[in-house]
């Protein structure tokens, strides 16, 4: 199933999307300049949003933490996001060796406006306008993803993963209904290939499904980059750059009638960079955990898995751990200190943290026992539904 299946023969504009292992050195971004053009020999345009170069983030914010111990957020997506200019920098000078007139863009030139949560920033506006008019006179665009800009013109970064949100965004943008999404995998499958071989492939998969799979840690696309595939009716096809063999296609179906119940698990998601945050010595009266948690949240730290209730220095005190996003530690701290400076509590943190999550249906089928009422009670207590009006799936 190549682009053909999914858009019309006679399309005149196409999106892609490169990620960090398909432009991973010299040599991979000639490959990727030759599939693109591939497209420009076939008469169409090309929009392509590239990530930075294999680990070139890693080593970025490494390098942040050797000059300052806790670098200033503003001063750190400035730096991070030099990595995917790298990318498409290179790219067009391999484009150009082919003879193919193609031209760079920052997510600022490119028209990609986010509000001002450095790290996290979610995309409200893309205006395409650069991009169209440069279109006209050059065969191919080339967008820095996993960035954008405020109003005020400051660089910000949308996450890890954010290249492929840049992509779906600007699909939506340029009104094509189309984005395919290069990575190192064949597509998606029921679980990471890279850790299990044997992990099956799907040829097609649910937005809901998908968003669910993404949010608990598959990683081979972005949450937001799925919702805002569904709220846009944007169809992504994740294939492999390293092959031209079928992908998979993440559009609207009758999954959920689809799902098969001799299946126990249809999908197994492991999110490695987890980090758990144990707050102490708090109060023990109704209104605490909230009071923290809407501090988070306003924050825009997406908060996991919760225990509460375990007794802590003295009958009327208690403490709670939760898990977040290893990137959101900090911050998270940050944000809960007022709060337990007035509570006369304190928090503290541990890296290191996984989390394994299954997924499927008929999982909780087998598992429970009982008749209808144990079972809808079973689903409603372990099948974790995903709301994108939540500020981790907003864009």
């Amino acid at each position: 199933m190549g682009s053909g299946d999914l858009a019309p023969t006679d399309a005149k504009l196409v999106v892609q999307k490169y990620g960090g292992t398909s432009v991973g050195d010299i040599e991979r971004i000639h490959k990727v300049a030759a599939r693109i053009s591939r497209e420009v020999d076939g008469g169409r345009k090309v929009a392509v949003t590239v990530s930075a170069m294999g680990h070139a983030t890693d080593r970025l914010i490494t390098m942040a933490h050797e000059v300052s111990a806790r670098p200033p957020s503003r001063e750190l997506d400035m730096l991070l996001a030099s990595g995917e200019q790298q990318s498409a920098a290179l790219l067009c000078m391999a484009l150009h060796e082919r003879g193919i007139c193609s031209r760079s863009f920052t997510g600022l030139q490119a028209g990609i406006f986010t509000d001002s949560s450095y790290g996290r920033a979610r995309i409200v506006e893309v205006n395409p306008g650069t991009l169209l008019r440069a279109l006209e006179d050059h065969d191919v665009v080339v967008i820095a993803g996993f960035q954008g800009s405020t109003e005020g013109g400051d660089i910000t970064t949308l996450g890890r993963g954010g290249s492929d949100t840049t992509a779906v965004a600007v699909a939506a943008a340029l009104g094509v209904t189309v984005c395919e999404v290069y990575t190192d995998t064949e597509g998606v499958y029921t679980t990471d290939p890279h850790i299990v071989p044997s992990a099956r492939k799907l040829d097609r998969i649910d937005y809901q499904e998908m968003l669910e799979m993404a949010a608990l840690g598959a990683s081979v696309l972005h949450p937001r980059s799925v919702w805002y595939a569904r709220r846009y009716g944007i169809k992504v096809h994740v294939q492999s750059s390293f092959s031209f063999n079928p992908g998979t296609v993440v559009e609207t179906t009758e999954m959920e009638e689809k799902v098969k119940t001799d299946r126990p698990v249809t999908g197994v998601a492991l999110d490695r960079y987890h980090a758990r945050i144990n707050v102490l010595e708090i109060p023990d009266r109704p209104g605490v955990a909230a009071e923290l948690f809407a501090a988070l949240g306003t924050a825009g730290v997406s908060v996991d898995m919760i225990i509460q209730g375990v007794p802590g220095a003295t009958t009327s005190r208690q403490q709670m751990s939760f898990t977040v996003s290893e990137s959101d530690v900090q911050v998270a701290l940050d944000t809960v200190a007022p709060v337990l400076n007035r509570l006369g509590g304190r928090a503290g943190g541990g890296r290191g943290i996984g989390n394994l999550s299954l997924r499927g249906l008929a999982a909780a089928r087998r598992q429970c026992r009982g008749g209808p009422r144990h079972r809808q009670a079973f689903h409603r207590r372990h099948r974790r539904r995903v709301d994108p009006r939540r500020p981790r799936y907003h864009v």
